[in-house]
């Protein structure tokens, strides 16, 4: 809730999302409800049944700034029900607003990793469709992400190209992004799944660079032929894992021309493993894939925190925009977390931990709670292991 306040998270939610209940009659305000459902799934809490023990706990009562009981599951039943395409709208420009405030002077570099996955689905869902990949019924959710900040939580229909819908939000980005930051210089990441021609010539067009796999043809291992070779060989002389690398012209019949691609040459025991990745930018070819493109994995542990620690992936809901809300939700339970790696741990064996670790260290831990007219207390048990890491946390928000 401290780090909440500081960030103004959920502030910022409720006044950007029309409220049009008669005010008169309601109980709880719109920004209690995003509180109340915010920090359960920070807590750990998926279900909206949940909610019915929840709502008389008295440190989650204290954290919304209540001293009643708050509110039922059918209340935020009809919350969520009554989401739309606005409200998707609006928390994307909430996250994205976050994103800028996270910054005390203008960055250099920008890199832009966009990553699709798979939300399994059990239910007859509006949207529902069978994905050949995935083997099951699924929603196909596209994230982007800017180091460790969330900026789009889009969720998409299976049925449809995994890259759909990338040139649109990319374009939104870099043109919000230079708004702020006219000299930054933005760079666009992606798995081969995002191998499009006409997002990169968007790019080249844009003065945007970028650095996207490509998926292995034949055409492109007939290139790469001779450096496999040379890698499968000195192999066998040394018993050794080789990888080299080198740049090659290539363009696929569809392209508008020819683009530089990077080859790497691996060969192990376990045979040939080469990779191909398209790029604009001018370092060297090992560098480029090591320290560039490899980075990408960083992004899907972001993923794995919102979908197995946060519950993105609660789609359970009949109608589509409930489910986009609630995926948004966990997207911004997930920017709670970051704030408070930021502000509170920091130099700490949490600095960089999951959710769930932070949850489990630092948040279900037991206490006595005593509340009377006058004060609540909290009693932590002296015995507690990770204690001064508490006091730590504690004294940094204080201080911040």
């Amino acid at each position: 809730a401290q780090v909440d306040q500081q960030m103004g998270l959920t502030q910022a939610v409720a006044k950007a999302i029309a409220d049009d209940r008669r005010q008169a009659s309601c109980d709880h305000s719109q920004q209690e409800l995003f509180r109340q459902r915010i920090y359960a799934l920070a807590l750990g809490y998926e279900d909206l049944n949940d909610h019915q023990e929840l709502r008389h706990d008295l440190a989650l009562q204290t954290a919304t700034s209540r001293v009643e009981a708050l509110a039922s599951p059918s209340t935020l039943c009809r919350f969520e029900q009554r989401s739309d395409r606005g409200a998707a709208v609006a928390i994307h420009q909430v996250l994205f607003d976050q994103f800028v405030k996270a910054h005390d002077r203008p960055p250099k570099r920008l890199i832009l990793d966009f990553d699709a996955t798979d939300t399994p689905l059990h239910g007859e869902q509006e949207g529902r469709f069978f994905h050949g990949y995935y083997d099951h019924y699924c929603f196909l959710p596209l994230y982007v992400f800017c180091g460790r900040h969330l900026l789009v939580s889009y969720l998409r229909r299976s049925d449809r190209d995994g890259a759909r819908h990338t040139w649109a939000i990319l374009s939104l980005l870099v043109k919000a992004l230079r708004q702020h930051w006219p000299k930054v210089e933005i760079i666009f990441r992606g798995d081969s799944g995002f191998s499009r021609w006409k997002v990169l010539r968007w790019c080249d067009r844009h003065d945007v660079r970028y650095i996207v796999g490509v998926a292995k043809n034949q055409r492109l291992e007939r290139q790469a032929a001779e450096l496999m070779a040379l890698a499968e060989e000195l192999h066998g002389l040394t018993g050794k894992k080789q990888r080299l690398f080198r740049s090659i012209q290539y363009g696929a019949r569809s392209w508008d021309r020819a683009r530089r691609v990077i080859v790497k040459a691996e060969h192990s025991s376990h045979g040939a493993n080469p990779r191909f990745v398209v790029t604009n930018l001018s370092q060297t070819d090992q560098y480029l894939y090591d320290k560039i493109y490899c980075a990408r994995g960083d992004m899907e542990n972001g993923i794995k925190d919102q979908q197995l620690d946060l519950f993105a992936g609660r789609t359970s809901c009949h109608s589509w925009w409930p489910n986009q809300f609630r995926q948004l939700l966990s997207g911004l339970a997930y920017t709670l977390f970051e704030g408070l790696r930021t502000r509170a741990l920091q130099n700490t064996i949490l600095a960089k931990a999951s959710p769930n670790r932070i949850r489990l260290t630092l948040l279900k831990i037991g206490a006595v709670v005593i509340r009377n007219t006058r004060r609540i207390r909290f009693l932590l048990s002296s015995a507690c292991p990770h204690q001064d890491l508490f006091r730590t946390a504690v004294y940094r928000l204080n201080s911040s």
